[in-house]
């Protein structure tokens, strides 16, 4: 009898899984099957993820060699001191509108789909985008900016997206292509931004000053990006949907029955609410919530830093600054980008191994403090010494983030088992969001609150400015050693 029921339980488990892998009209069951059939990188869907996350992206690095100028001429400072203070907010109104609605767009693309939640975002980049670049006035541009990052729910359901589209052994490659959209980001973005501002000053041969990228001098940046975004959004067309849609009733009952077929299945559901049980404690891993905070703090110190620089670097040199034009600016940027991307691919790798990819974190947080230390004393410099000097500088400033930051996701990912990394990540994100939504804010009030106070203090106001930049990074260096951190175990070796 005992051999007869486990005959018939074994006969009947293919029968139910087969039912519930494959449900007519499921997209996702409809994806499923076909990367069964196919054992070969979906390379199409790939670049579709590519396009669009690069899209998504363009629009926070193209804003910031413009900015100053932006701020500039919509009249609202009274003062030029005060370029900065209003500059900073309308950077952080992005991050603030992402922050706010990180959580119910996952529960929006878990619930109707990956696919609707990748277009309304593109839509929103689009549209608010290019009402961004027509900003008449200071409150339209923050306006247009916060519905961009509310909007703009990318960020977490592409992630999801990227591993979902493809067999499992393509998902580290997949993922990586989010995170290598955003590199590229880093050195088109600039780019785009510095160059396209501003076209009837730097190209009057093409564009005129009666003409609409005349009138609204920082529109044409705005609008490549939106056309690009455009473009991804037609591209969104023949991106397969991955989530499943099971909406018959008999589901549910398929289930029960299935997890009374074997034990096996059994001990399955017992792991399964044992991780739930396991989640609740996540708050309470301080390996994890360690990490997490230093994660936190080198970021808002990473954002800061890309505000304070493009105010600094434009500003004039009566404030200590490098009066660099917005092309100046978006050039710097970019080369620094491009320069991280050859060190995540060529040479990132190499003192990972020689090394482990957690010994370097102290080294370059102390050389980050060091060499933004001398950035006051470059206002002393001109020419192709300062050209030199700034592209240095912000190379390096950026490999040491970039260093930072790996070795932040990766005590991360160590400080949890595998089935926990989603929600620890899912925390990591909405705490960093947070972190990054004050960082533009709380910098642009600094700096105008420093070329304010020039002379009269201890020290002059520019180099108070970089001293209390360099004051987060000690923060988290000092975070970095006991009692404060703890080391994973998995990591101890490296």
């Amino acid at each position: 009898m005992a051999g007869g029921e486990d005959g018939s339980s074994a006969a009947a488990m293919p029968l139910l899984a087969a039912q519930r892998r494959h449900r007519e009209g499921c997209p996702g069951c409809r994806l499923e099957e076909a990367n069964k059939a196919s054992a070969g990188v979906p390379y199409l869907n790939f670049f579709y993820i590519w396009v669009v996350c690069l899209t998504a992206a363009l629009p926070i690095q193209s804003l910031f060699p413009y900015l100053y100028f932006m701020i500039r001429d919509l009249k609202v400072a009274k003062e030029e001191q005060d370029i900065g203070f209003y500059a900073g907010f309308v950077g952080a109104t992005y991050f603030l509108g992402r922050t706010i609605s990180a959580v119910p767009w996952g529960m929006f693309a878990d619930k109707y789909g990956r696919k609707p939640c990748i277009v309304i975002s593109i839509v929103s980049v689009v549209v608010f985008n290019t009402l961004f670049g027509l900003s008449t006035s200071y409150w339209m541009a923050i306006v247009t900016r916060g519905l961009l990052g509310l909007l703009c729910g990318i960020l977490g359901p592409i992630k999801a997206y990227a591993s979902e589209v493809c067999r499992k052994e393509h998902q580290a490659l997949g993922i990586s292509l989010v995170t290598s959209s955003r590199a590229i980001a880093l050195v088109i973005g600039p780019a785009i931004g510095g160059f396209l501002a501003q076209p009837a000053q730097k190209y009057p041969n093409l564009f005129s000053e009666e003409s609409i990228f005349g009138r609204f001098p920082y529109f044409l940046p705005c609008f490549v990006i939106s056309l690009l975004a455009a473009g991804s959004c037609i591209a969104c067309i023949w991106l397969p949907e991955t989530l499943h849609f099971h909406n018959d009733d008999k589901v549910e009952a398929i289930d029960e029955v299935e997890a009374q077929t074997g034990d096996s299945i059994l001990e399955a559901g017992k792991v399964k609410e044992s991780r739930g049980e396991s989640t609740k404690n996540l708050l309470k891993n301080w390996q994890l919530m360690s990490a997490v905070m230093l994660y936190c703090i080198f970021s808002l110190h990473d954002t800061a830093y890309l505000e304070i620089f493009s105010l600094w670097a434009v500003s004039s040199r009566k404030f200590r600054g490098l009066s660099l034009t917005s092309q100046d600016v978006g050039t710097v940027l970019a080369i620094s980008g491009f320069g991280v991307l050859v060190y995540q691919l060529a040479i990132y790798p190499f003192l990972a191994k020689y090394f482990g990819p957690i010994k370097p974190f102290r080294p370059a947080a102390v050389l980050s403090i060091l060499l933004l230390a001398s950035y006051p004393f470059m206002a002393n410099l001109h020419g192709l010494e300062l050209t030199i000097l700034i592209n240095i500088a912000s190379l390096l400033k950026n490999m040491f983030a970039a260093t930072i930051t790996i070795a932040c996701n990766i005590l991360q990912n160590t400080a949890v088992t595998q089935e926990q990394r989603g929600v620890a990540n899912g925390i990591s994100v909405t705490l960093m969001s947070m972190f990054k939504a004050v960082a533009p804010a709380a910098a642009g009030i600094l700096f105008s609150w420093a070329q304010k106070h020039l002379s009269g203090l201890f020290l002059p106001g520019d180099q108070i400015l970089f001293l209390m930049l360099n004051m987060v990074s000690v923060i988290g260096l000092v975070l970095t050693f006991k009692p404060f951190f703890s080391l994973p175990n998995a990591t101890r070796r490296s």
